[in-house]
């Protein structure tokens, strides 16, 4: 898809979040408005969300996304949750310009699309999925990976600057992975593997991290010990907006704040965790009658027994 494609339907258009404008204060050389005057305020202006989604539709030989309306403000951490088939990696694709919407809206990071090169906005959303996994050189060391997400480049070419191995070197002390920086990629375990892909998504410093299915692959320990550390990086400070894609309910750790639910295509419920998430929510998104169980900031969800479903 080209970055300057336009969209058969008209877009609104997000407008950019700009500073409120200050005001200066009074100064002894200055006549004092009267009491009954009020002081004339520059109306602040809300930042763009860091996504925008209105009425999506995409459509190939049959529907496989309809009417979806997403908006994820900053400050927030979302998960997309939803059984097999449910839509979730299709909105990633249209969301990140890799499936072209059929009708509908989007903006991203203040940008809408049809009217960007999303090729280059793409350079701000860092993404870890399985399929970068693949395409990684097995000698390359963990260093050299990270460095390489700063070019967005699969393997790692050409002379390295000084501060470009600086800042790759502060990243895996923020990812917990120095110990490992001269290990070949080929060595790595999968939960290692999945630390340095983050690693290598935030060397170009994103605004936006989509997470999609990360622990897929991973023993119960090396996922809990993945999820312990997402958990730690979404509390940072100056960490982006993540969006965990999964059907999992144990992945959600406390730090995500949103969810995002999706069956057959639709959004079958959206909005804060604490409402969303609900046994009767999720047993209509997965087919089959689920107990949700929340304990200590954490779920777990069990298959009730039915003598109407064969499991």
């Amino acid at each position: 898809m080209k970055g300057q494609q336009k969209t058969a339907t008209s877009s609104v258009e997000i407008e950019k979040s700009r500073t409120p404008a200050s005001e200066q204060p009074w100064r002894s050389n200055h006549t004092q408005p009267a009491a009954t005057s009020p002081v004339s305020r520059a109306p602040s202006k809300k930042p763009a969300p860091v996504i925008s989604i209105g009425q999506l539709r995409v459509e190939r030989d049959s529907l496989i996304l309809d009417s979806i309306d997403w908006t994820v403000e900053r400050g927030q951490h979302w998960v997309i949750l939803g059984a097999n088939g449910s839509g979730k990696t299709s909105l990633l694709s249209t969301l990140t310009g890799y499936m072209p919407l059929t009708a509908g809206t989007i903006s991203m990071l203040g940008e809408t699309y049809g009217q960007t090169d999303w090729r280059e906005l793409r350079k701000r959303v860092g993404i870890v999925s399985s399929s970068v996994h693949q395409m990684m050189a097995g000698h390359e060391t963990a260093v050299d990976v990270v460095i390489s997400g700063r070019h967005a480049m699969i393997g790692m070419w050409g002379e390295i600057r000084a501060e470009e191995r600086a800042q790759a070197l502060k990243i895996l002390h923020q990812i917990e992975a120095e110990p490992i920086l001269e290990r070949p990629w080929r060595v790595l375990s999968q939960g290692e593997r999945q630390r340095v892909l983050i690693g290598r998504a935030l060397m170009a410093r994103p605004q936006l991290l989509i997470l999609d299915e990360p622990c897929a692959g991973l023993d119960p320990v090396a996922r809990e010990h993945f999820l312990q550390f997402v958990e730690r990086l979404a509390r940072n400070a100056t960490a982006p907006t993540l969006v965990l894609v999964t059907h999992h309910v144990e992945e959600i750790t406390p730090a995500f704040t949103h969810v995002l639910i999706l069956k057959g295509g639709r959004v079958l419920a959206q909005g804060a965790k604490s409402k969303m998430l609900t046994s009767a929510t999720l047993s209509r998104a997965f087919h089959a009658p689920l107990k949700l169980r929340h304990k200590r900031g954490r779920y777990s969800l069990a298959v009730s027994q039915s003598l109407s479903i064969v499991i």
